[in-house]
């Protein structure tokens, strides 16, 4: 099973003390509902995991798991990404919120209606998300997600409307064209 219907909720960064506890860093927007979703599993979902939260300590939560008995269990499962199935989670109550996961496999087009490519990852590296665009040749490229970049996220139509700055046309240009698009920039004829 791939993680494409699933979310990644949390990730173990380490153990606790010597009777197997976890570390967990939460990707949720209430931190402890990490566990309310039932049986985690790993990123192949082959794995199955049953949480019990126990505390907190430094902005990350602590956990016991079945079958983690002691220090070396825990450490062994440091890095480990948890996820649930995208259908065991609810529904965004406002109509403007959705999950990273919807997004992929959505159709970017500009606001005319030119077709840039498909979400194939949300991305976080660090200065803020990210959406990897695939077009249907080429290579892909990356879109800061952000309202001015991506003004309109539309679901229901299987797409987001995005007006991409210049220099992300430019890089994602077919071969050869990157140039011609440069030169008009510049007030050049193409």
């Amino acid at each position: 099973m791939s993680s494409d219907h699933r979310v990644c909720l949390a990730a173990i960064v380490g153990a606790h003390g010597v009777r197997g506890l976890v570390r967990l860093k939460p990707f949720t927007e209430e931190p402890e509902s990490v566990a309310a979703y039932g049986p985690l599993s790993d990123e192949s979902g082959e794995r199955h995991f049953q949480l019990r939260l126990k505390g907190q300590v430094k902005g990350l939560l602590l956990a016991e798991i079945d079958g983690v008995a002691d220090r070396n269990a825990a450490e062994a499962l440091r890095g480990l990404r948890l996820y649930v199935e995208r259908a065991a989670l609810p529904p965004p109550e406002d109509p403007e919120e959705f999950y990273y996961a919807d997004l992929i496999g959505l159709r970017v087009e500009t606001s005319t209606g030119e077709l840039l490519g498909e979400v194939r990852a949300v991305q976080d590296f660090g200065a803020g998300d990210v959406l990897e665009v695939a077009p249907a040749e080429d290579r892909s490229f990356y879109l800061p997600f952000t309202r001015q970049v991506v003004p309109k996220v539309e679901l229901a139509a299987g797409r987001l409307i995005a007006d991409p700055p210049a220099e992300v046309t430019a890089e994602a240009a077919p071969r050869g064209a990157a140039s011609a698009v440069a030169g008009q920039e510049e007030g050049g004829a193409a």
